[in-house]
């Protein structure tokens, strides 16, 4: 259920466990970090100073529960860039090129067809696979693409998160891709799906709940988030 730990861009170890870690729960202390991975704060910090003269790292005072403002480490750009998205820079152009030739619909309609393949390929798959494999499949499969997905189960509800947004320069123009996501896994998982957080509203991830039951309704194709 929890994402499987492996190097991340040269860094292995704890420091790599310490970027990935931040990635999901940024804003973190020092403190915290210490006590996730059974180490000091001041062992924590000695990664974290390398790792801010390699500029993937800042800090500043921020609120933190209710006490005092303390010292809250977060990625820098250059740190978010460590994660998948290497996709970007000409994906993005051949999209914006479609939707100046054929328009924005078009754009979404490669999306949905893309969604619809991957849809019949998992069902088929998961033919008379329980409710938790089916997370379970679903989440290996995000994860291989660069979403950096798990998922897990609390009082009879699903979670999935998504803690890397390996579409973000995508989505930020498109943002109908999103809710072509949200309609793949609602149709893949046969559930009512509802997304509680969203990265592209600055959340660290995009994070779902998930409950089987009735039958989901079905999600117009020209909704917009």
């Amino acid at each position: 259920m929890t994402l499987a730990s492996r190097p991340i861009s040269g860094h292995r170890g704890l420091r790599s466990q310490i970027l990935l870690e931040m990635k999901k729960s940024q804003p973190i202390t020092a403190k915290d970090l210490g006590l996730r991975f059974g180490v000091s704060a001041n062992a924590i910090r000695r990664h974290l100073k390398e790792l801010e003269v390699e500029g993937l790292v800042r800090f500043g005072r921020e609120q933190h529960g209710l006490g005092a403002p303390a010292f809250m480490f977060r990625l820098t750009e250059q740190g978010e860039a460590l994660f998948p998205n290497g996709y970007r820079d000409a994906l993005t152009e051949l999209l914006d090129q479609i939707a100046e030739r054929e328009g924005r619909a078009a754009v979404v309609e490669m999306f949905e067809q893309r969604y619809a393949q991957l849809t019949r390929r998992l069902k088929a798959e998961m033919d008379d696979t329980p409710r938790g494999g089916r997370l379970a499949v679903v989440a290996r499969v995000l994860t291989e693409a660069g979403y950096m997905a798990e998922w897990r189960e609390a009082d009879g509800i699903f979670h999935l998160a998504e803690h890397n947004c390996a579409m973000r320069a995508v989505v930020d123009r498109y943002p109908e891709i999103c809710v072509a996501e949200e309609r793949f896994l609602r149709e893949v998982l046969g559930a009512e799906v509802e997304r509680h957080a969203h990265i592209v509203r600055g959340c660290n991830a995009c994070e779902y709940a998930i409950s089987f039951g009735a039958a989901p309704a079905p999600t117009p194709a020209t909704e917009r988030v």
